[in-house]
């Protein structure tokens, strides 16, 4: 098996936020507070060769991430996380770690975790879950999935994708709650950072 890719999306509005951008919003890191878009991708390239999905004219995201060996695209706009997807996996027919950008909680052991896991069992599709077992983010692809999520169109992302091959998915349990931790108002940001992170 090829090595896969991790494809970090991050091309959304976050229209929920009320002006501000929350992929610009500070997280801890190992050297003071970050911006989460910078701190996921430093997480995801520890993992992995990375791309990251960005939409048009989001200058301030793709500042964050000159200086990183991220390949950086563009996803059409406002045309869904299909569309993200899509332009993600061009060119590709290796297996695809799918990571949203918005999940602070999820960590490169995480990803570590489920590339390893890949590599036991190549024809499933691995889907990060809460400790309880309730299904979240990140979900990797096998590599034969790929032209399907190349196809997929509308604003559900890859979950037609995971219904049609419901008897390849097989959960792996993250501590706590990372993911599912999905960070989109105001209040939600506020929650996560007096919350036990």
């Amino acid at each position: 098996m090829t090595e896969p890719v991790i494809l970090l999306l991050a091309a959304g509005r976050a229209t929920r936020m009320r002006g501000a951008d929350k992929l610009l919003e500070p997280v801890p890191a190992p050297f003071g507070d970050r911006p989460l878009l910078e701190v996921m991708a430093r997480r995801c390239l520890r993992a992995g060769a990375t791309r990251v999905v960005l939409g048009p004219g989001q200058a301030a995201r793709r500042a964050l991430l000159e200086g990183l060996e991220v390949e950086v695209l563009e996803a059409p706009e406002g045309a869904g996380m299909a569309a993200s997807i899509v332009a993600g996996v061009a060119g590709l027919s290796v297996p695809v770690l799918v990571v949203l950008a918005d999940m602070p909680d999820v960590t490169a052991a995480d990803l570590h975790l489920l590339l390893a896991l890949s590599q036991q069992a190549p024809d499933l599709i691995l889907r990060a879950a809460a400790e309880d077992g309730t299904p979240g983010n990140p979900v990797l692809f096998p590599a034969d999935l790929v032209p399907e999520l190349a196809a997929l169109t509308g604003d559900t992302g890859a979950k037609e994708v995971l219904r049609r091959h419901a008897e390849r998915v097989r959960l792996v349990p993250l501590k706590g709650r990372r993911a599912l931790t999905d960070l989109d108002t105001p209040e939600d940001w506020a929650a996560w950072r007096t919350g036990p992170n």
